[in-house]
């Protein structure tokens, strides 16, 4: 996955593409380097960031997602927990919604893929970019993390995602120690 973050503080890439022609530029040279699939996003989901108005999100993510879609051979991924955004990122052209929330973000994501016939990618978070990395606990980090992320497939099974669209990401980093982590890695088969 090659990862465009359209942002002015993302933790990798902050502020290198806020342009929408370098954005496309650097999609296109992602692809060139073996990417299968790009993911784009708007905000920022490092620790401690703040959230972002919908507007602005918005602005930032559609023309990117729109010259992509002409330009690019690859799926592209929205990055967002925001129905809207993932809504309009996929009249744009995008195929796949990243939400990293797992459908706790925004009511109307579930209805967003359904309609749309997307594929959905759920994540583990504790707590949210803001909070995520305050003191994370587990008392199993694989069996949380596994039974949390089997509770999210099933609540969007129930709103309609057929199974085979949807796919898991455990979210590491994303409210966990550096032990967690490998923890999480050494334990992804289950």
């Amino acid at each position: 996955m090659g990862i465009l973050n359209v942002t002015p503080d993302s933790f990798s890439d902050g502020g290198r593409f806020l342009d929408p022609a370098r954005a496309a530029a650097q999609g296109l040279r992602l692809e060139a380097e073996g990417a299968d699939l790009l993911d784009v996003g708007g905000e920022s989901t490092r620790p401690g960031s703040p959230p972002v108005p919908l507007d602005e999100e918005l602005r930032r993510v559609i023309p990117v997602i729109a010259r992509l879609a002409k330009a690019v051979r690859i799926p592209l991924s929205v990055d967002t927990s925001k129905a809207e955004v993932a809504r309009r990122a996929l009249e744009a052209g995008a195929a796949l919604i990243n939400d990293v929330t797992a459908l706790r973000g925004d009511p109307r994501m579930a209805e967003a893929a359904v309609r749309s016939g997307a594929a959905i990618i759920l994540m583990h978070m504790q707590g949210t970019p803001r909070t995520m990395q305050r003191r994370p606990r587990y008392r199993d980090v694989i069996g949380d993390v596994t039974e949390f992320l089997r509770q999210a497939a099933g609540q969007a099974e129930a709103a309609g995602i057929e199974c085979r669209r949807i796919l898991i990401d455990p979210g590491l980093g994303f409210g966990k120690t550096v032990a967690h982590n490998l923890v999480l890695m050494r334990g992804l088969s289950r």
